[in-house]
């Protein structure tokens, strides 16, 4: 097969594999029932999505380094089976806080660590001639996921309960992914696209691979690092909490779990069109306006759940903003590292996401706790998506 038709396979593959790891965006349906049947606190079930997270983010150290030199496939059928295994033996649990923090929080979170890195690695070597817009496709499936798992396990839950739905989705995730994984190879030594050649500086400079010690002592790492962290932390937290603070105001289990599918919508759609942003105005001038979107409905969040319509508009905006941060990201540190050693280095970014999805949602659940509202959360969330925004428009190109 051409290889400019089988790249488009990849792609295939690679949205399969994502829809599965998108699932995890979907945990807040879990919240209410795991607090009704099994007595667990607010804080106890964001510690599971928190840790889940952690797992997820710091494996893709490994999974970079592994993928790097062994490629792709190998490394996402790891992946899923850890993720499917995490969810079936999350069924036997009996609703034990600590075995559920065990195998979804640590064994599912570890797979998705594993499989999420080779999807983007693939990719980005398979598409240097549109880099931020497949990207953003591909990862549109985790935020896609979200919404598709959301539905699923709301009609799984009133049907087998909290453990049944568990079982189901540990056998779909195993199945899917390691479909997936099937079309995960990269592309040949110094492959390019038919007719495409660097276009500009940016695409020149690519030449140059930095390895990951080269990386981390740049201070463009730093800084890159620092925007994610700040600017997922605000989605993370809403991600997290959102069903509960929509109950909390007031509004209807079926309107806040429709606000989760919303977000999860918008989340998939903002992947690719801030990847298509980034392709046309630069990766930190699209981030500049992410970030201060992202703050600007963060402050005003407080006092949006007072109706559903209102909520929704709040959930897709969010939703949209956050999503962009998976185009952007992998796509900046391919634009600054180049593509040799990209699966390590972006999982050394990925980090920042380990800490914000620790942070994020553990800090909202305890302001919830503690205070029956989430205004503080919310406002703090607000500020550091602003500080994102100004560290982003300190980075003014490539070749600055």
């Amino acid at each position: 097969m051409r290889k400019n038709m089988y790249r488009w396979l990849v792609v295939v593959g690679a949205v399969v594999i994502q829809l599965c790891l998108g699932a995890i965006y979907a945990w807040s349906i879990f919240v209410n029932p795991l607090k009704n049947q099994f007595g667990f606190t607010t804080t106890q079930t964001q510690v599971v999505f928190a840790v889940g997270l952690a797992s997820f983010s710091f494996i893709m150290i490994l999974a970079g380094r592994w993928q790097d030199k062994a490629g792709p496939k190998i490394v996402a059928v790891t992946g899923g089976i850890l993720l499917g295994l995490g969810y079936f033996l999350a069924s036997f649990t009996n609703g034990s806080f600590y075995g559920i923090l065990l195998t979804i929080g640590v064994i599912a979170g570890s797979g998705i660590g594993f499989a999420y890195v080779c999807p983007i690695a693939a990719l980005i070597k398979w598409f240097p001639d549109m880099r931020g817009f497949i990207t953003g496709l591909a990862v549109a499936g985790f935020g896609a996921g979200a919404w598709l798992f959301a539905q699923l396990s709301t009609s799984f839950i009133d049907s087998k309960g909290v453990m049944g739905t568990f079982f189901y989705l540990g056998i779909i995730f195993f199945v899917s992914t390691l479909a997936g994984s099937i079309f995960m190879v990269n592309p040949p030594k110094d492959w390019k696209p038919k007719g495409w050649q660097p276009q500009n500086q940016a695409d020149k400079k690519e030449a140059k691979d930095f390895n990951w010690k080269q990386m981390v002592k740049t201070g463009r790492f730093v800084k890159i690092w620092i925007m994610f962290m700040f600017g997922a932390t605000a989605g993370l937290m809403v991600i997290g909490n959102l069903k509960t603070f929509g109950i909390a105001c007031g509004l209807s289990s079926a309107v806040t779990s429709s606000a989760v599918g919303v977000l999860a919508i918008f989340n998939g759609v903002g992947r690719v069109v801030w990847g298509l942003v980034s392709d046309k105005l630069g990766r930190t001038r699209a981030m500049f306006l992410m970030f201060v979107s992202q703050c600007v409905i963060m402050l005003m969040l407080p006092k949006l759940g007072s109706s559903a319509l209102l909520l929704t508009v709040a959930s897709a905006w969010i939703g949209f903003n956050f999503g962009g941060n998976f185009a952007l990201f992998p796509s900046l540190t391919a634009d600054f590292f180049g593509t040799k050693f990209v699966g390590v280095n972006y999982g050394l970014v990925f980090t920042s996401y380990g800490i914000a999805g620790i942070f994020g949602p553990i800090f909202g659940g305890k302001v919830f706790d503690l205070t029956g509202n989430y205004v503080v959360a919310f406002i703090t969330a607000s500020v550091l998506c602003l500080i994102a925004a100004i560290v982003a428009n300190s980075i003014k190109s490539v070749t600055s």
